[in-house]
């Protein structure tokens, strides 16, 4: 059953038309309430697979499954009245062939009301990209580390140092050249991603990157504090949510044992009118 949403003031077409313009602002998003928040100041709101780790607690992204995204992205859609909704396609739903992909992006947003669908990797996914972008699904291009190909490549380390700067780019004219209306650059060095972000015409959207990318992207989980499993250095809290919430528990628990929650105000009485 396809989800019904609002058609979003901001598409495609419009975040690709804001390369060189001023920073798109990007967060993921996995619940109604946090998309509401996001979308007053962001243009674009990822529906992560991170899903995996930050809410269901799972080591990597690499169990999270179809229906998984499915429910988090029909969540935020609920939520999102300005921002383009993006969704990721989670581990082993594209990679096979194009018409996996196309069968799987085509699912994820007719059930969501997705406004494109992300996927990891550079040169050897442009094919796939192109075969997307084709046939009308709009695509955001992931290169650098690549989160699901984390046992491929040793693990969650800087990619593109070096010689290895070559990839890098190419991946990233790769994927520009197949069609993608943007690319998270993930954890490269900043001379890297500044030099990507001069080469190519479309938005460069980066994590651990550089300043000068054409808009930036963090979990919001890592942003406001909450998830504290472990703290990359790009990431910079903004809030320390987990420690309020924390306090917040601790003063609950302690009046619940003491009796002095709830108070008068919180209860009935026979006499009162009825609310």
């Amino acid at each position: 059953m396809s989800q019904s949403a609002p058609v979003k003031s901001l598409t495609a077409t419009a975040i690709r038309a804001r390369k060189g313009a001023e920073p798109l602002v990007c967060l993921t998003a996995y619940t109604t309430p946090v998309a509401k928040l996001a979308d007053e100041h962001c243009d674009l709101v990822l529906v992560g697979d991170s899903v995996g780790m930050v809410l269901h607690g799972l080591p990597s992204t690499l169990n999270v499954t179809m229906e998984m995204m499915i429910m988090h992205g029909q969540a935020v859609a609920r939520g999102l009245d300005r921002a383009l909704m993006v969704i990721d396609m989670p581990f082993g739903s594209y990679e096979e062939s194009a018409a996996q992909a196309f069968r799987n992006a085509a699912r994820l947003m007719a059930e969501t009301g997705a406004g494109a669908v992300k996927l990891e990797g550079g040169q050897h996914m442009a094919e796939t990209i192109r075969f997307l972008v084709d046939r009308g699904v709009p695509v955001m291009a992931h290169i650098g580390l690549t989160p699901q190909a984390v046992n491929a490549i040793g693990g969650y380390k800087v990619q593109g140092r070096g010689e290895d700067g070559k990839r890098i780019r190419e991946d990233a004219r790769a994927v520009a050249d197949a069609g993608a209306f943007s690319v998270v650059l993930e954890k490269v060095p900043a001379e890297l991603a500044d030099q990507i972000t001069a080469e190519i015409a479309i938005p460069t959207v980066g994590i651990g990157a550089s300043v000068r990318c054409d808009g930036q992207i963090l979990v919001i989980d890592d942003m406001l504090g909450l998830f504290d499993a472990f703290k990359p250095k790009f990431v910079k809290s903004y809030a320390h949510l987990a420690t309020d919430a924390a306090g917040a528990i601790q003063a609950y628990a302690e009046e619940v044992r003491s009796r002095r929650f709830p108070a008068p105000e919180h209860v009935f009485s026979q006499e009162e009118p009825g609310k």
